[in-house]
């Protein structure tokens, strides 16, 4: 018997798999159908014996990722999503397995065919590799970001962005090629997985790149207005307060 348990927010989706899987193998036994994080989080909390999940990467409730901040998860797993393949080669440096939807016959059969040939080694090996990129996405240093825009899912890694802005309670981030994005955080959480050598809170609005920071202006009353190497939607001011500190972080950065 093959222990199967799906992690999916679509019901037609879900549905879909387990009629998919049963025709593959008449000895599938699809022991749960998880439809959130939050659900997921609490499910794995116990001990769960099974051979394979199958992980939708964007869940109603967030990303699948953020399981693994809070449950540790040693089944194998086959991720799942609609995106296309340019959204899906963080995933692919990292070794993981997925699937894209709409799910194909031939794709499951070989997804599952290659997880019976992993060896005990092989599956510790895909086991790291899902934890780096958990590590990547949420780490205390953030390296890469999996941003959702229209109809993909958009890696943008910590060296190609300008910079973070907020306006009217939205957070967007600019990168170096001016390209812009949505992103589902507070500059608050950004500035605490953010690395502290390549960012700065510069004020409310703004947190900025090292490698945007073109030069600086003098401004009243002893403050510092930030010129970047790309347009800002306003002016970008760091307080008299923070100068100091600004100019000390500018210095150290450029030392290295």
């Amino acid at each position: 018997m093959r222990r199967v348990i799906i992690v999916e927010d679509e019901t037609a989706a879900a549905v879909n798999l387990r009629s998919m899987l049963a025709s593959i193998d008449s000895n599938v036994e699809v022991l749960a159908v998880l439809e959130s994080v939050e659900e997921a989080v609490e499910f794995f909390s116990s001990d769960v014996e099974a051979d394979v999940v199958f992980m939708d990467i964007h869940l109603a409730d967030g990303e699948s990722f953020r399981i693994f901040q809070s449950v540790d998860i040693n089944i194998p797993i086959i991720f799942t999503t609609a995106y296309d393949e340019y959204a899906l080669q963080a995933f692919k440096v990292n070794s993981i397995d997925y699937i894209l939807k709409p799910y194909k016959e031939e794709e499951l059969r070989r997804a599952l065919d290659k997880l019976e040939r992993l060896t005990v080694g092989e599956r510790t090996m895909q086991k790291d590799s899902r934890e780096k990129m958990v590590r990547e996405v949420h780490g205390d240093n953030m390296q890469t970001m999996l941003l959702r825009y229209k109809d993909k899912l958009i890696p943008v890694t910590a060296d190609e962005v300008a910079f973070f802005y907020t306006s009217e309670e939205r957070v967007t981030v600019t990168t170096l090629k001016g390209d812009c994005y949505p992103v589902d955080k507070t500059l608050e959480s950004l500035s605490q997985q953010l690395s502290p050598e390549k960012f700065f809170r510069a004020n409310r609005q703004f947190i900025v790149s090292r490698r945007a920071v073109k030069d600086i202006a003098v401004w009243f009353g002893s403050r510092l207005a930030l010129n970047l190497t790309i347009e800002t939607p306003e002016r970008i001011i760091i307080s008299k307060a923070r100068v100091p500190e600004f100019k000390s972080w500018l210095q150290s950065v450029h030392a290295d």
